[in-house]
């Protein structure tokens, strides 16, 4: 990524004092570079929530806040859904093991503290509990498949 774009987020980042973090990535599948800019003492903006902006290769030109890039997670997700994000870096794991049912598929419904997926990191296998109450209504993570910190695993629907 260029130092001019990092700078020009930065300067975003100071006229919006809600906003604590930004980060982009760009890339496809496990070939994404990231650049994750944050106030001190933030980790997100005052909501707790992240803004990742995420961009293909070929649109690398485009900015924060410009109509290439402009969609928020949860509009691009709709209004409705609340995402399960990957608390760590490691690989997805969707079943305890591999001749078993998934901990949950696209319809279930998922309860806070509901084991929905594994992630093994560093040969530990750590159960990720779902943090909203919802019905699935989509994976986005593929079985034994690498994920990032902050990637979404799974989009809840609150209301079904």
């Amino acid at each position: 990524m260029k130092l001019d774009i990092i700078a020009q987020i930065v300067q975003i980042l100071k006229d919006a004092p809600e906003v604590g973090a930004i980060e982009i990535r760009r890339g496809l599948f496990g070939a994404w570079s990231s650049v994750r800019v944050s106030k001190a003492g933030h980790g997100g903006n005052s909501t707790g929530e992240h803004i990742v902006v995420a961009q293909p290769p070929a649109a690398s030109s485009a900015l924060p806040g410009s109509p290439a890039s402009a969609s928020s997670p949860t509009a691009a997700a709709g209004p409705q859904l609340l995402e399960i994000k990957s608390p760590m870096v490691g690989t997805f794991y969707q079943s305890p093991e591999p001749a078993a049912q998934p901990y949950v598929k696209v319809g279930s419904r998922v309860t806070v503290g509901q084991v929905v997926c594994i992630i093994e990191a560093m040969k530990i296998m750590n159960e990720i509990e779902s943090e909203v109450t919802g019905v699935v209504r989509e994976v986005t993570a593929q079985n034994a498949q690498p994920v990032e910190f902050g990637q979404v695993l799974f989009r809840v629907d609150p209301h079904g």
